[in-house]
């Protein structure tokens, strides 16, 4: 990379919805803007969490001058801990900054991955942080979270403005609106670049505001005749807020269920992002002491997560909350892309109990927390920059965002249609794609964090598609003839009728092929297992067109 170039280097975000994370370049040093995950697609089995691929820091630690979070929200926030957990090998760790709320955030999700040598900061929007050649500040935006901002990074070679997540939503639940006096004067100064929020650019005219989703909920709630459930994002806590004014105003109680619901809340009423009257909060086990039209539960599970609150409770798992006829489940999220299908099985699930459920689409309680076409027009319009680079969706969405700049008078050679792993260089000639790095997904599966190969994801969509066949076989040592009938196990496996008969034809299948081995002088082990494998997937798949996984064990005697 060419002295004084600026590189702005996406490892998540781009493309799809979630693991936001970037990188700015500049002279040698490093700036990480997010650090953020995405919950695994329905294919990837055993999955618990998708971090983005940052190979490319590994060895750099020492480069970085800070780590920067522009809200709270999982997809910005949730991988910070792996990845220093992960780069701690590597040398010190640099600070991380951001605006109280998201820094709470960290400092709590640290604490549990007992990562203790970090230096976590809070900066309020409008003060310059000068980290290396970057000089930082933080940007006051309206998103679904409070102390959400953009990030302006300026260095020799201009300014790049990243907006995070944001809306212009005139009449928030905090009442503090985005900072258009600070935008219009990034404009005014001259930005470089834009890298701006892309998730709502396939929808037309101004985003509804938070503030009126409140009155909303609390004619909901007077319909309800028994218990109200509602879930949301744990980190949307204006709408906590707006759900803990309605029970508030109908005389009823609020229990919160959930331990990321719990965690949050506490947080917001420590920085005062939430007033709870006093005596209103119930404990999850005094819910079933008062009478049903008393109480309002708050819990995690809006998109249908296997482990969350109230997807256990629509399957009787739960140890605190039992569900039942009468109950009103309200739904104030919509799902995230990817998402639909276990919203879908947790919302019969409650109808099949005989919930009353109500979503967004019955009636107007859920606003996205991202701006429209015309807001985001509105930014571009405010902030005119040089170049535009759209962040944060899926490709669809990246080329909407990139015609509505052109729109409003960007030239078309100036908007860059990214993908992670594909930096923008900028120098004195312009701005142009550099070499492709690295970038892609890293998995945690259960606690550890690692690049899970292909084939353990096909292995394991495989046995939970078709099942698996065990076969044993026992060889003599000397001259790898059979000495004991072959043993089949097999689990999850569909069979026909005929099922002692396709058994005898497997163990059958198993003498000839070590017959066959021993008369060609094959005595190894691995040899032989790769020999009744093949003869055995063919005769499984002949017999039940199927592909269950065949794992064939030799042992020598």
């Amino acid at each position: 990379m060419a002295a004084g170039t600026l590189r702005v280097l996406p490892l998540g975000g781009l493309g799809e919805i979630g693991k936001n994370m970037t990188v700015l370049e500049y002279e040698g040093h490093l700036l990480v803007v997010d650090a953020g995950l995405r919950f695994p697609a329905a294919e990837m089995v055993g999955i618990d969490l998708v971090l983005p691929d940052f190979s490319y820091l590994r060895g750099r630690v020492d480069d970085i001058e800070g780590i920067v979070i522009t809200h709270g929200h999982e997809d910005h926030l949730g991988a910070l801990p792996w990845i220093l957990r992960e780069l701690r090998a590597d040398g010190e760790l640099p600070p991380v900054f951001g605006a109280p709320l998201p820094m709470a955030m960290a400092r709590s999700k640290l604490d549990e991955h007992r990562i203790k040598d970090v230096e976590i900061e809070d900066v309020k929007p409008g003060e310059v942080l000068e980290l290396g050649p970057f000089d930082v500040e933080l940007i006051h935006m309206t998103h679904s979270i409070p102390d959400s901002t953009g990030v302006a990074v300026t260095t020799d070679r201009g300014t790049v403005f990243i907006t995070g997540d944001y809306k212009f939503d005139q009449t928030p639940v905090d009442g503090r609106p985005a900072d258009v006096a600070r935008l219009a004067k990034l404009g005014a100064d001259g930005l470089l670049l834009l890298c701006g929020d892309s998730t709502n650019a396939d929808r037309p005219g101004f985003s509804p505001s938070e503030s009126g989703i409140g009155p909303h909920l609390e004619q909901a709630f007077l319909n309800a005749r028994g218990r109200i459930i509602v879930t949301c994002f744990a980190s949307n806590i204006h709408r906590v807020q707006q759900v803990v004014h309605a029970a508030d105003k109908l005389g009823r109680k609020v229990a919160l269920v959930g331990r990321s619901m719990r965690k949050n809340v506490n947080i917001g009423r420590s920085l005062g992002h939430i007033d709870v009257p006093d005596g209103m909060l119930l404990q999850p086990r005094e819910i079933e002491q008062f009478p049903d039209e008393k109480v309002v539960v708050i819990c995690t599970g809006s998109q249908g997560e296997p482990l969350s609150a109230l997807r256990r409770m629509a399957f009787h798992d739960h140890p605190q909350v039992e569900l039942h006829s009468g109950d009103t489940v309200v739904f104030s999220a919509t799902p995230v892309p990817g998402n639909e299908r276990a919203v879908a099985e947790t919302i019969d699930r409650l109808y099949h109990i005989g919930c009353r459920v109500l979503t967004a689409r019955d009636a107007p309680i859920h606003a996205s927390g991202h701006g429209y076409e015309e807001e985001l027009k509105l930014m571009l319009n405010l902030t005119r920059p040089r170049y535009v680079m759209p962040f944060h969706g899926d490709f669809k969405r990246i080329e909407l965002h990139g015609k509505l700049a052109e729109a409003v008078g960007i030239p078309e050679e100036n908007v860059f249609k990214g993908q992670n792993g594909l930096p923008l260089e900028l120098d004195e000639r312009g701005a142009r794609f550099g070499a492709p790095e690295r970038a892609g997904m890293v998995f945690v599966d259960g606690v550890e964090i690692g690049d899970v190969a292909d084939v353990a994801l096909r292995d394991r969509r495989m046995l939970s598609a078709d099942g698996i066949f065990v076969v044993v076989a026992t060889v003599n040592e000397q001259d790898g003839s059979s000495v004991a009938e072959p043993e089949v196990i097999f689990r999850g496996v569909p069979f026909p009728d005929e099922a002692e008969e396709l058994l005898d034809d497997l163990r059958g299948t198993v003498e000839s092929t070590i017959a066959r081995a021993a008369k060609d002088g094959i005595h190894e082990a691995d040899v032989l297992q790769g020999m009744l494998h093949d003869d055995l997937a063919a005769l499984v798949y002949q017999r039940l067109k199927r592909r269950p996984m065949v794992l064939p064990v030799v042992v020598e005697v």
